[in-house]
């Protein structure tokens, strides 16, 4: 049994990017965890504050009821302030991915790619790759990055960073029904093809990404660094 996590920015992050590929570990009895450091929502109004916390506490219950569809042994919420990662210290979001990574020690962990539009994702990629610095005292033994619907796709500027070029495709056919279920949970998440955050969305990239790799669906990931002890 392996131990995985994924850290991501916001609630439904950890389904759209890996969905699938976590009900797969999880159906391989590996223990799955992620770490959500956003709370989601809170970029919406003018301010910060136009949100009220019962509606980021109900994306949370989202969150948790779409966890147990694909597998998820527990959940964990940061509440770092929903598309202002940039206005937070990285510090801060390192150490808070540091604590999760020492209390769970995780051989494996699936994250954003540090090239995706939004900026939530821009830090937690960083942090991520700070946070397992491959040091001898360190666990992790891959990192991968996931596509996000509605932000890897609409990064049009390559001057900093490359598109996302996935090397790495899981077999995600038998698990999809799983992945769809979860997303149905994010209510207040899903928009209307053509919109990507969306079933139809989801549904024709895991057939595109299949495609690249001679299978039914697949969830495709960069991989970041592997280490081999």
């Amino acid at each position: 049994m392996r131990t995985v996590l994924v850290v991501a920015a916001h609630p439904d992050d950890e389904i759209l990017g890996v969905g699938g590929t976590v009900a797969r570990h999880a159906a391989q009895q590996d223990a799955v965890y992620a770490l959500i450091l956003g709370e989601g929502q809170t970029s919406r109004g003018t301010r910060r504050e136009d949100t009220g916390r019962e509606v980021v506490e109900a994306l949370h219950r989202n969150t948790l009821e779409s966890a147990r569809a694909v597998g998820y042994r527990d959940v964990f919420f940061a509440d770092f302030p929903d598309n202002r990662f940039d206005g937070v210290d990285l510090l801060d979001i390192v150490k808070t991915v540091e604590r999760k990574v020492r209390d769970l020690q995780p051989q494996i962990i699936y994250t954003h790619y540090s090239g995706d539009l939004n900026v939530d994702h821009q830090c937690t990629a960083r942090a991520v790759l700070t946070a397992t610095r491959p040091m001898a005292d360190c666990g992790v033994e891959a990192v991968y990055a996931f596509e996000t619907l509605s932000s890897s796709e609409w990064n049009f500027d390559y001057s900093a960073q490359p598109a996302f070029c996935p090397n790495v495709f899981v077999d995600i056919a038998a698990y999809y029904g799983q992945k769809e279920q979860a997303m149905n949970c994010y209510v207040s998440e899903l928009c209307a093809f053509p919109h990507p955050r969306s079933l139809e969305g989801m549904d024709v990239l895991s057939r595109t990404r299949g495609m690249a790799a001679g299978m039914r669906r697949a969830e495709a990931f960069m991989l970041i660094r592997e280490v081999r002890r």
